[in-house]
C-alpha cells in the first residue's frame, strides 16, 4: 500500500478517540488539522485500513459501523441506552469456534460477537431515575 499522510492521520485518530469511533467522528475530529479533507476520504481510508487487518470494523445493526484500532482476537458488549461499545475478551469465547465446528461441522473461518444491554453506569442511572 503506498503511503499517505491523510490515512496515515486518519488511523492515528481512530487510536487517538478510543471508544470505537464512526467514520463521522474521525472526520470531525481531523477537520481543523485537515480542513480539506472530504467525508468520502475517511470512509474510503477507514475502509481501507480495515480490509487490510491494520484496523477492525465493528457492524451494528442499528448504527453506524465503528473501528477498533485492537484488532486481535476480542469481541464487543453494546450499550443500548447510551451507545457505548466494550471490548471483552473472556476465556469462555476463546473456544466458541471449534465448538461451532465440532458440533455443525462448519469450518469458521473468524467470528463477529456483539452483545447488546445495559452497562454498569446505565444500570446505576436507571436505578436512581426509578428512586431505587
Amino acid at each position: 500500500m503506498k503511503y499517505s499522510r491523510q490515512r496515515e492521520l486518519i488511523l492515528n485518530t481512530v487510536i487517538r478517540l478510543k471508544g470505537h469511533p464512526t467514520a463521522d467522528m474521525v472526520y470531525r475530529a481531523l477537520r481543523d488539522e485537515l480542513p480539506n479533507i472530504s467525508l468520502g476520504t475517511v470512509y474510503r481510508n477507514l475502509r481501507l485500513l480495515s480490509e487490510m487487518g491494520i484496523l477492525r470494523r465493528i457492524s451494528l445493526p442499528d448504527g453506524a459501523d465503528r473501528f477498533d484500532a485492537r484488532v486481535d482476537g476480542h469481541d464487543h458488549m453494546v450499550c443500548t441506552r447510551c451507545g457505548r461499545i466494550f471490548d471483552i475478551s473472556l476465556d469462555i469465547l476463546s473456544g466458541l469456534e471449534q465448538s461451532v465446528t465440532d458440533q455443525t461441522g462448519f469450518q469458521v473461518a473468524s467470528h463477529s460477537l456483539v452483545m447488546e444491554g445495559l452497562c454498569k453506569d446505565c444500570q446505576i442511572n436507571i436505578q436512581k431515575e426509578r428512586g431505587i
